[in-house]
Formats: structure tokens, C-alpha cells, sequence
């Protein structure tokens, strides 16, 4: 009788808790600022930088 409820809870429910929770990261996911995205390519560019540097000695 509990399996019972326990495989509705995974059928029925868990699909719907899962749904929730990827619509959450979704619309918690904000679009960068122009400044932002600035600062991440140069940080980009200098660990690529750096890297190739200490491959080369």
C-alpha cells in the first residue's frame, strides 16, 4: 500500500517538482550588463594568456 503512494509521488509529482525547479534556474538566469560582459572577456583573455604562456616554457 505505501509502495502504492510512493510510485504516484515519483510518477505524478516528481515530474512536476522538477518542472518547478528548472523554470526557477530559468528565470533566476539574468542576461549580463555590458560591463559585465567586458570584465568577463578580458578574464577570458588573460587566463587563455597566462596558459599558453606556461605551455610555452
Amino acid at each position: 500500500m505505501i509502495s502504492d503512494y510512493l510510485w504516484f509521488f515519483a510518477v505524478a509529482i516528481g515530474p512536476v517538482i522538477l518542472g518547478a525547479v528548472i523554470l526557477y534556474a530559468v528565470l533566476r538566469n539574468r542576461r549580463l550588463t555590458p560591463g559585465e560582459r567586458v570584465a568577463r572577456s578580458e578574464a577570458v583573455r588573460e587566463m587563455y594568456t597566462d596558459s599558453s604562456e606556461d605551455r610555452r616554457t
